[in-house]
């Protein structure tokens, strides 16, 4: 039978992991919620989705009914059925609804990146700790930063990582946000070093604590992260091993500025060329000729597509936290086949 999956959020990562449930064999999306009768839940409507109103109050509900837009009802009419809940809530709010709505439900909920590692049984990157998660009620797949960090960092795991030095050069804001900024400037962001993404790589990857430090800039664009990385492994390496690691390791792929990959604007040009909806690329971009090798020491940078790379990892998620498959590789299989992941 398929996994019955309740999203609950559908923005910016809800509509993406609800597409992405929607394309798998062993899944289903049962419904989705929104609070309040936007553009995106007119969308959800269109597309087929069974709409709920994400926060259980009569005034709310008339708002959609005021607005033409038909609900099935709240998200406490539907939760019942669910087998698992991917909340894609603002930040602060998934924690919120954990204590509220999940625990006292007795549903299975997976968290996004924006939440505290703390306030999860574990948190996920399928790659590292899928084992970890099986059977699992409350996990948190962690942001976008950390899941590509984390991805390269499977790549490199057996030259044995000695201290990984990374720089983040963080997009100030998505596409679809007209609140934030900068505008005009290079922001520190935290302007103290060490950033929290290093521990947070530590969440998923706990052998790394003490070992990887992280700084991070805040630059007004709105496509991509990229990140410069400085990695000491325990032994001298070469550029043609680091490449061969990388190419074996999956939802990563490598893009060559000679091809015309100069930048994170041609990165996305690419995605659009490929037909990708939303122009998504939830593959970690590495570029080819940034690959280095000094002795004991790798570099080399890759770009993040903010809104899509932990799409992948949702759904991988489910099937680890509903025990559905034990072998993390053939869950990350049947993921990037139904998602056509390029590899």
């Amino acid at each position: 039978m398929s996994a019955k999956v309740l999203i609950n959020g559908y923005g910016s990562i809800g509509k993406r992991v609800a597409d992405a449930v929607s394309l798998q064999k062993d899944m289903e999306v049962i419904g989705v919620t929104k609070t309040k009768p936007d553009f995106d839940a007119k969308l959800a409507v269109e597309l087929g989705y069974k709409l709920y109103c994400a926060i259980p109050d009569k005034e709310r509900v008339k708002l959609f009914e005021d607005a033409g837009i038909p609900i099935e009802g709240t998200i406490l009419d539907i939760i019942e059925e669910a087998d698992i809940v991917v909340d894609g809530a603002p930040k602060k709010v998934g924690k919120e609804n954990l204590e509220k709505i999940y625990k006292p439900n007795k549903v299975k909920a997976i968290l996004q990146g924006g939440e505290k590692a703390k306030d999860v049984e574990d948190n996920f990157n399928a790659l590292w700790s899928y084992e970890r998660c099986l059977g699992k009620s409350y996990i948190r797949v962690v942001s976008c930063n950390t899941t590509g960090l984390c991805r390269i960092l499977y790549a490199l795991k057996d030259f044995g990582i000695k201290k990984a030095r990374v720089v983040l050069v963080r997009r100030a804001a998505d596409p679809n946000d007209d609140k934030t900024g900068p505008i005009n400037a290079i922001k520190p962001n935290p302007v103290t070093v060490p950033s929290h993404h290093g521990p947070d790589v530590v969440s998923v990857i706990p052998e790394l604590k003490d070992k990887i430090l992280t700084s991070a800039v805040i630059v007004p664009t709105t496509l991509m992260h990229q990140h410069t990385l400085m990695v000491e492994v325990d032994s001298e390496v070469n550029r043609e091993k680091i490449l061969e690691k990388i190419e074996e390791t999956p939802r990563i792929i490598l893009l060559k500025e000679k091809d015309g990959f100069s930048s994170t604007a041609k990165i996305i040009e690419y995605a659009r060329d490929l037909g990708r909806k939303r122009y998504d690329l939830p593959e970690l971009c590495v570029w080819e000729e940034s690959v280095n090798a000094i002795e004991k020491e790798i570099f080399l940078m890759q770009a993040v597509h903010q809104e899509s790379i932990v799409v992948p990892e949702n759904v991988d998620c489910i099937r680890a936290m509903l025990e559905m498959e034990d072998d993390k590789f053939k869950s990350i299989e049947k993921t990037n086949k139904a998602l056509g992941l390029l590899k």
